[in-house]
């Protein structure tokens, strides 16, 4: 029995299919569907938000993302709106029918993200904040879960592992890149862990590509498509 034992196809052959009820329309992620989630890192205002959502809309994106509380490496950075940003990204939810996905960083935030957002994402710095994980176990939400900077893909696995421990079997495995020698970029995307994830898994797995790189050129080249008979599946 492997450690991460419930997230693994030994306890669930099939592949997981999570459904993301938004308040105008139904997104699946998971094999056989294509689902694209876009927005800024950061909501900075109720003007610009609101533009980029409605343009997310007519360009075909599935889900918005909108930052609220932002870890930063330096605490002098912009750490986000906090609850002041909520209102702009449950506006933008509603003016684009669209769900919505924002980070979580503390259990204290949970009551006023619980019933305005669809997603909760719980971001690379937090991949390993186990009182987080277990918490977010307990409540019937869809979870985010990306990649530690550093983390092995059995780190990974495990920390949905405390997740779903808790009952909560919505999770949604994200790439997003990690730490490596190389500068070019600001993280390197390790496309051997989506595949590996996927076959240790039953949990949908998807790539955060800008993360990744750290530069707008590169965010589609680096789309991963998997072409199979029927619908096309973005990674």
């Amino acid at each position: 029995m492997s450690s991460f034992y419930k997230v693994s196809h030994e306890y669930q052959p099939q592949d997981t299919i999570i459904e993301i009820n938004g308040p105008k329309t139904i997104t699946r992620i998971g094999t056989g569907y294509c689902a694209v989630i876009a927005g800024p890192c950061a909501v900075e205002s109720r003007e610009s938000y609101l533009d980029i959502a409605r343009f997310l809309k007519s360009a075909g994106a599935h889900i918005l993302r909108g930052g609220l509380f932002k870890p930063r490496t330096s605490p002098y950075s912009f750490k986000g709106l906090g609850n002041e940003g909520l209102d702009i990204l449950a506006e933008a939810r509603e003016v684009t029918g669209l769900p919505v996905v924002t980070e979580i960083m503390d259990v204290r935030d949970l009551e006023s993200l619980y019933d305005r957002v669809d997603i909760l994402q719980v971001g690379s710095r937090n991949m390993q904040n186990f009182t987080l994980l277990e918490e977010l176990g307990r409540v019937r939400k869809p979870v985010l879960l990306k990649r530690g900077l550093s983390a092995t893909i059995e780190e990974w696995l495990l920390a949905a592992e405390y997740i779903m421990t808790g009952g909560n079997r919505e999770i949604i495995l994200c790439e997003r890149g990690i730490r490596t020698f190389e500068p070019s970029t600001r993280n390197t995307l390790d496309i051997s862990a989506v595949v590996l994830a996927k076959k240790m898994s039953h949990l949908p797995v998807i790539v955060d590509p800008s993360h990744a790189s750290g530069k707008w050129h590169m965010v589609s080249p680096l789309r991963l498509r998997r072409y199979q008979p029927g619908p096309t599946e973005l990674w």
